[in-house]
């Protein structure tokens, strides 16, 4: 188990220009970065994907570290993410520490890079491969970006798709200051329909009826995280209208390879749906389309809250539970 990349100085960095507060500690047992939170009944510590940890006494030495922290700062809980339900286990079954709605992925899927390309591709369902090898006859190109001002084409599909499922996204700001990070690469997905073999009848009526879908436009965009040695799968997006061609598979599988040139050894998809969730779990569409580039899981402890002061926190979670409500409301 590595470092989580949420618990690093790169990701502290990308906090602090997010104007986060935060608290960064690394010692020969443990890694925390400690993010400030405030709110109207007090502040609390949330540590995404942490604290780090490779033994029980480690894990020990850094709650111990962070009560510490959060007392000096007055905090009313400490919210902490530990990878490892081993390490964990003894803190997570105290009377104070609280099992909460998880903020990070407790399930994620992960591709290993370290095998043939030819064993890569194979392991692809039928039809994910079949996207693979045909993506470029579909008149699909990928191109990447560092440049900043090329977040909007993410931002534009994700506002589009934002306001179809009523759904929030993140800021513009907070795009653009993700971008501007050294581990971050934006990936575009451009289709020209003079570039497929054979071009369909409805895409001759879009184009059409909307003149501006012509001409290389972006139909798909992704941002990926590289960090030690993997790259995450972080935001992404795809136009609804060219839902039928396989843009979001040539993203991903160009992703892939590209990471496995510069010496990568996983690709982290990020969160995916729990084995027992419902067909209906918002999830089950897109982690169907994780695992269809084959992987394997893994499972994390998932989001708990150690309590220091038990009224305060019981106001916050009366008012977070109250405002979850309030936003459900407003988006029927």
């Amino acid at each position: 188990m590595d470092i989580p990349f949420q618990q690093t100085r790169e990701w502290q960095k990308l906090q602090n220009e997010l104007g986060e507060k935060s608290f960064f500690e690394e010692s020969t047992d443990y890694t925390y970065l400690a993010i400030n939170k405030q709110t109207k009944f007090g502040n609390y510590l949330y540590l995404p994907y942490g604290p780090y940890a490779k033994t029980k006494s480690g894990f020990d030495k850094a709650m111990e570290a962070l009560l510490s922290l959060a007392r000096r700062e007055g905090a009313i809980f400490i919210r902490i993410e530990p990878q490892s339900p081993k390490i964990a286990s003894q803190w997570l079954k105290r009377k104070n520490a609280k099992k909460t709605k998880d903020l990070n992925p407790r399930e994620t899927w992960v591709l290993d890079l370290d095998q043939p390309d030819e064993q890569i591709i194979s392991n692809f369902t039928q039809g994910t491969r079949t996207c693979f090898n045909q993506f470029p006859k579909k008149g699909i190109t990928i191109t990447t970006s560092k440049n900043t001002s090329d977040i909007h084409y993410l931002i534009d599909l994700q506002q589009r798709l934002a306001k179809k499922k009523n759904i929030g996204i993140y800021s513009e700001d907070y795009y653009v200051k993700e971008l501007s990070q050294d581990f971050a690469t934006l990936y575009l997905a451009h289709f020209d329909s003079k570039k497929m073999e054979v071009l369909p009848d409805w895409v001759t009526e879009l184009e059409k009826s909307q003149p501006s879908k012509k001409a290389n436009k972006v139909i798909a965009s992704s941002l990926f995280f590289d960090y030690g040695d993997t790259r995450y799968y972080m935001q992404s997006a795809s136009d609804n209208d060219y839902r039928r061609l396989p843009a979001t598979v040539a993203i991903l599988t160009t992703a892939i390879f590209d990471a496995k040139k510069i010496g990568l050894k996983h690709l982290d998809f990020w969160g995916i749906a729990p084995d027992d969730a419902p067909t209906f779990h918002p999830w089950a569409g897109f982690t169907k389309f994780k695992k269809s580039f084959g992987g394997h899981e893994v499972q994390y402890c998932g989001t708990y809250d150690v309590i220091l002061h038990r009224n305060k926190y019981r106001l916050y979670n009366l008012a977070r539970k109250a405002n979850r409500t309030i936003r459900k409301l407003k988006r029927r």
